[in-house]
C-alpha cells in the first residue's frame, strides 16, 4: 500500500505522495483541530486511545468469538468495526445494499486508506487480501492476522496464481473475498486501473462480484499514501474534525456474464466510479495540492 522499496516493474503504481495528498498537522495548522486549540488535541488523544482500545479489546476477545457460530460471529465483526471506526473519530454513511450472507461474494473497492478495511468489514466482512507488510504493523497486523488476511508477496509475481488459487479456495467454499484491485492507495481524487488477476478468482468460483466505492471528505486527511508512516496516518485521521466516510455499495455483478476476468474487471470499474460527477466538489486545500502523475517523481508500490 505504500512505502519506498526498489520497485518491480510489474507492480502497480500510484503518482500520490504524502506531502501533495496528505495534510499533515505540522505543515497546514489550520486543517487540523488538534493544532488550532489545546481541546483539539485532547480531543485527538481521546480518540486515539479510544480507537487503539476498541481495537485491542477485540484481539482479546478474538479467541472466544472464533468458537461462536459464523454467522454470530461475523454479526460481532460487524459490530465491531464499526464501533473501531466510530472511536477513531470518522463519520460513516452507507449507501445501497450489500448482497445477502450465506453465498459466496468477492468484494472489491477503489483504495485510499488503511481505513477502508474497517469500513468494508463493518458491513461486508470477510477475507482480506493485503501486502505482507500488513502483517508486520503494531497492533493493526495482529487484528489483521487474526481476521484471516490473506497476505500475498508484492514482489512475487510468481506467487500470484497461487494467490488467486488461494482466493478462488474461499470463495467455492461459500465465503467472502475483499481486494483492492488498484493494487495501490490513490489519493482518492484520483485512482488506479482495477487489475484483473482477482476477478479470475469468482469466475473459477462461479460467483458474484460486488463493487464498493469508498469516498472520504476531507480526502486529505484519510489518505493513506506513498511513503506515509502509519503513525502520522493515524494522528491526521485523529485530529482532523468532521472526517466523514462515503460507503457506496453497488448492485452485484454476476461473474457468467462476462466472457474473462478483463471484461468483469472493467465492469467492476466502471460500476464502482458510476456517480464520479456527483461527487462533492474538492476543498481548496484538496485543488491547491493536487498534481498530475506526471508531474509527481515519488511512486507507491502495489
Amino acid at each position: 500500500m505504500n512505502g519506498t522499496t526498489a520497485l518491480s516493474p510489474w507492480l502497480p503504481t500510484a503518482p500520490c505522495t504524502p506531502g501533495h495528498c496528505a495534510a499533515h498537522p505540522e505543515s497546514a495548522p489550520r486543517r487540523s483541530g488538534a493544532e488550532a486549540d489545546p481541546a483539539g488535541s485532547v480531543r485527538a488523544v481521546v480518540r486515539l486511545i479510544a480507537g487503539l482500545g476498541t481495537v485491542l479489546l477485540g484481539l482479546l476477545l478474538a479467541p472466544p468469538a472464533g468458537l461462536l457460530p459464523t454467522a454470530t460471529r461475523l454479526t460481532l465483526v460487524r459490530y465491531w468495526m464499526r464501533a473501531v471506526v466510530r472511536a477513531f473519530g470518522v463519520h460513516v454513511r452507507y449507501e445501497g445494499t450489500p448482497a445477502p450472507a450465506g453465498g459466496p461474494l468477492l468484494v472489491v473497492a477503489n483504495h485510499v486508506s488503511w481505513l477502508d478495511i474497517p469500513l468494508i468489514a463493518a458491513v461486508l466482512p470477510g477475507r482480506t487480501v493485503a501486502k505482507s507488510e500488513v502483517r508486520r504493523w503494531p497492533v493493526l497486523g495482529t487484528l489483521a492476522a487474526l481476521g484471516g488476511t490473506l497476505f500475498i508477496d508484492r514482489e512475487g509475481i510468481m506467487a500470484l496464481p497461487g494467490t488467486v488459487r488461494t482466493m478462488a479456495g474461499v470463495l467455492a467454499g461459500g465465503g467472502r473475498v475483499v481486494v483492492f484491485p488498484e493494487g495501490s492507495t490513490w489519493c482518492g481524487r484520483e485512482g488506479g486501473r482495477f487489475r484483473p488477476a482477482a476477478f479470475q478468482a469468482a469466475l473459477d468460483a462461479g460467483c458474484a462480484v460486488q463493487p464498493v466505492r469508498l469516498d472520504y471528505r476531507p480526502t486529505d486527511a484519510a489518505a493513506y499514501v506513498g511513503a506515509d508512516p502509519l503513525g502520522s496516518s493515524l494522528w491526521r485521521v485523529v485530529s482532523t474534525r468532521r472526517l466523514t466516510a462515503v460507503v457506496r455499495l453497488r448492485e452485484p455483478l454476476p461473474g457468467a456474464l462476462y466472457p474473462d476476468r478483463r471484461a468483469l474487471a472493467a465492469a467492476a470499474q466502471r460500476a464502482m466510479a458510476s456517480d464520479s460527477a456527483n461527487l462533492p466538489s474538492l476543498s481548496v486545500h484538496q485543488r491547491s495540492r493536487s498534481r498530475s502523475a506526471s508531474a509527481s517523481s515519488a511512486r507507491t508500490p502495489a
